[in-house]
């Protein structure tokens, strides 16, 4: 289960987060390409944009359900 309190700086604030646990494995960039997107730098994935309507936000929680360590909330402020 994601931890707010370790989410990454990258993420933008709003519902869903990605946590410090993230491997890296695309999976989330796959799923909802639009709102994931990866640090070069760090080698994780961040939410780079919060879901604008009910796709995004289908995909997003698709995501979070795929996502192989838990790392991605969707408790965020």
């Amino acid at each position: 289960m994601a931890d707010k309190s370790s989410r990454l700086p990258e993420n933008v604030p709003g519902k869903f987060y990605v946590d410090n646990t993230c491997i890296d494995c695309d999976a989330c960039r796959a799923t909802a390409p639009n709102n994931f997107g990866r640090s070069e730098d760090g080698g994780y994935s961040f939410v780079m944009k919060q879901p604008e309507g009910a796709e995004e936000e289908q995909l997003c929680a698709d995501a979070k359900d795929g996502c192989p360590v838990e790392c991605i909330g969707d408790d965020g402020e």
